[in-house]
């Protein structure tokens, strides 16, 4: 069975001629901001301004730095400027000896290691759904329930004191 892999998913669709969706959304915000300025102000305040705003949004819109969008660069650059420019490893002052704490180690628990014949036999029963198991199985099994019901049966007692 064969799968068509997608190629070149970095290129964004286009859909008007050479514009994609996003860059065409950028200039249409741009007219609108335009516009209003257009409408609020004169016209010596209107074309400066307008040509300022025309070259940050074309900029932003087609210009590309290292093969990444410019939208991208400028986030990536106000990522590095928050960044912290020296690293500095702060060392710690030693403790004295008198000053260290004993350390006590608790022994650690001791697991069963079990035999290939052991792991056999317990995938057998959990493949049968429980229908088949050998007597080791079922031995450890019920000296566990053994020890729940133990268990059970101390908290109820302390709880009834």
């Amino acid at each position: 069975m064969q799968f068509t892999v997608p190629q070149f998913i970095e290129v964004e669709a286009k859909i008007i001629g050479p514009i994609s969706a996003r860059q065409f959304i950028e200039l249409l915000v741009t007219v609108g901001l335009l516009f209003l300025c257009f409408k609020i102000f004169q016209m010596f305040i209107f074309i400066p301004l307008a040509l300022i705003i025309g070259a940050i949004s074309g900029g932003l819109t087609f210009g590309n730095i290292n093969g990444q969008t410019m939208h991208y660069f400028l986030l990536n650059l106000v990522q590095t400027l928050k960044k912290p420019r020296l690293k500095v490893w702060r060392r710690m002052e030693y403790m004295n000896i008198t000053e260290q704490k004993e350390i006590v180690a608790e022994p650690m628990a001791i697991k069963e290691q079990f035999s290939q014949s052991h792991l056999a036999s317990t995938a057998l029963m959990v493949d049968t759904g429980g229908a088949y198991a050998s007597e080791e199985i079922r031995n450890s099994v019920q000296k566990k329930i053994k020890k729940t019901n133990f268990d059970n049966q101390r908290q109820q007692d302390i709880q009834l004191k």
